[in-house]
């Protein structure tokens, strides 16, 4: 397969406000996409559409929604019709994790953050794949995380949850093969994002050495532009290497082992 041309097409990024998303708009933007940026902070997003139109010189449209609500792909769907758009690759990045020994937690947030990153993944997904198959010459990326590969104490839910998306875009890559779209499960590792200020500690990043924005988002469109783009890629090489370990013991030591590294402070 060719190098994915991003010219001309529309690319709805969720979680597009800060962090991995906003740079996806930048690169996105930057190799001819128009985007649609979706989050709660219309403010950023106007103010990050305005950046992108006048550098790039394609079209940004802003969209506000909160994905912590039910049925976002319904939402999006018909906010993109009502607009004359039509979405031709999809990054469903918006995503956040809460942190502490889980019987401690919140059940509310504990449930918003099962919406946001698996529920309204699923549905945004279902929502636009049918169109992203019929243009096929997209792609559809939804950001998973290394935590994905452990269970991830303290971090009970979120790990599960991005150990969900893993499973279920690779799933979808599969059933993708032959129709042009391009799906990708993107996994980075520690970030830095405004994620450890939602979480609350640094703690959960295990100590490790944190990528840039930057960094992330040129490993996924790297992997897309090869000629047989792989169904996941783990950003950075440390991070690839940590996970390669990890499927090499037991489930009983990396429960261990991952715990040692986020025990809550």
């Amino acid at each position: 397969m060719p190098a994915v041309d991003y010219r001309g097409q529309t690319t709805l990024i969720t979680g597009a406000s800060a962090g991995i998303g906003a740079e996806f708009a930048r690169r996105l933007a930057e190799r001819g996409s128009h985007v649609v940026l979706v989050a709660r902070r219309q403010d950023r997003l106007e103010q990050l559409a305005a950046e992108l139109t006048a550098a790039h010189g394609v079209r940004a449209t802003v969209i506000p929604l909160d994905l912590s609500l039910p049925a976002a792909g319904q939402t999006l769907a018909e906010q993109v019709a009502q607009r004359g758009l039509t979405v031709t690759s999809v990054v469903n990045n918006a995503g956040f994790g809460t942190f502490g020994p889980f019987h401690t937690e919140d059940p509310r947030r504990l449930r918003e953050e099962i919406d946001v990153d698996i529920a309204n993944v699923v549905d945004i997904t279902r929502a636009f794949i049918e169109p992203l198959r019929a243009a096929g010459n997209g792609v559809l990326i939804n950001v998973a995380s290394m935590a994905a590969y452990f269970p991830v104490p303290n971090m009970a839910v979120y790990a599960a949850a991005k150990a969900f998306v893993l499973s279920f875009t690779e799933a979808l890559w599969k059933e993708s093969l032959g129709t042009g779209l391009r799906v990708l499960a993107l996994s980075p590792g520690a970030t830095s994002t405004e994620f450890f200020d939602v979480i609350g500690t640094d703690a959960a990043d295990g100590g490790a050495k944190r990528q840039t924005p930057q960094e992330v988002v040129a490993t996924a469109l790297r992997t897309l532009d090869r000629r047989t783009p792989t169904p996941s890629v783990i950003s950075g090489r440390l991070n690839r290497v940590m996970a390669g370990l990890g499927r090499g013991l037991s489930r009983r030591r990396a429960v261990l082992i991952m715990g040692s590294t986020t025990a809550a402070q």
